[in-house]
């Protein structure tokens, strides 16, 4: 039975503020679902109708996170792929993932975007592990961000089903060892930033040409201002990690600033029409998303790299990373 508004307030979720009868309307839909059976619906509701712009920031956020990771972000470096055509690498990830959300993994356009994602994959020589905690990031680093500015506590159907899209993903993309329980995969995830965050020259290069890619899509005079309004975001590991003093004033007006819109945000009615229905432009691409298929996106041939970041062709990881779906 679909709760009603004091069932939802009883979960945390708060209607008091809302003048419109109907703010909840997909909260109230998300709560009749089942987080493991439902996980893709719900996945595209909340993160597509209910915290569009969050999740774009938080997934973002994740994406950088991996770059405090030696391994990975020696990697990125190592290609040279956001030195040279940082917003083409940040079009094609946010699209390949927004296919993922919008028709599913399974879909065709699902199946299309993670054989484009192993095959970019599948040129290298990329660690298990380091696939696990990416993954990992993608999951939880959008959970922290709503938990701070979200206009509304997400639902423990919405924490699920995150958990359990990504690990369908995951294991589409031929991860091994994806935990089976949420907070066993939250653990992995604190450890591995704990053990494995280290300042590297190479890390600090790939996170200042992704910065720089945000930085770019405003006008020049206020580039320096957006930089610093990022930095304010990171928190203090990710920032030694990258080769910056914390900041003292600015997080705390960033935070407030999100936070003041979270609030603006919970007086307003539910979204119409969702996100992956009207996607964003792709600055590197002509024309907008609907003029492309997703076959069209993504990285076309492996860049030169050291031996030490090229897979060998028989290695066994290889294999399995260049295998469709």
């Amino acid at each position: 039975m679909t709760p009603t508004g004091r069932e939802l307030l009883r979960r945390g979720v708060s209607v008091a503020t809302a003048p419109f009868a109907d703010r909840y309307r997909h909260a109230r839909r998300i709560a009749s679902l089942d987080a493991r059976r439902d996980h893709v619906e719900i996945y595209r509701i909340s993160s597509g109708l209910e915290f569009p712009w969050d999740y774009q920031r938080a997934l973002e956020l994740a994406l950088l996170r991996t770059f405090a990771v030696p391994a990975i972000g020696g990697l990125v470096d190592a290609t040279g792929e956001f030195a040279r055509a940082g917003q083409r690498r940040y079009d094609d990830t946010l699209v390949l993932m927004a296919a993922l959300a919008k028709y599913g993994y399974d879909s065709p356009e699902g199946r299309t975007a993670l054989r484009t994602i192993n095959r970019a994959h599948g040129w290298y020589t990329i660690d298990n592990d380091d696939m696990l905690y990416t993954l990992s990031a993608f999951i939880y680093e959008p959970i922290k961000w709503l938990d701070r500015f979200g206009w509304r506590p997400l639902l423990p159907q919405e924490r699920l089903a995150a958990f359990w899209f990504y690990r369908n993903v995951g294991s589409r993309m031929n991860i091994v060892g994806i935990p089976s329980d949420y907070a066993e995969f939250e653990r992995f995830n604190q450890e591995y930033e704990r053990s494995r965050f280290a300042f590297t020259a190479a890390g600090r290069r790939v996170a200042d040409h992704a910065i720089g890619v945000v930085c770019h899509w405003f006008p020049r005079p206020s580039r320096p201002l957006v930089r610093r309004g990022m930095l304010g975001i990171l928190d203090e590991p990710l920032l030694t990690a990258f080769g910056h003093r914390p900041p003292r004033v600015l997080p705390w007006v960033t935070h407030r600033a999100l936070r003041v819109r979270a609030r603006a945000q919970r007086l307003g009615g539910p979204r119409r029409r969702s996100y992956y229905d009207d996607p964003p432009r792709v600055r590197s691409y002509p024309g907008t998303q609907h003029d492309y298929t997703v076959a069209d996106f993504g990285v076309r041939a492996p860049s030169p790299v050291a031996a030490e970041w090229s897979r060998r062709p028989d290695d066994p990881h290889a294999t399995r990373a260049r295998r469709t779906v």
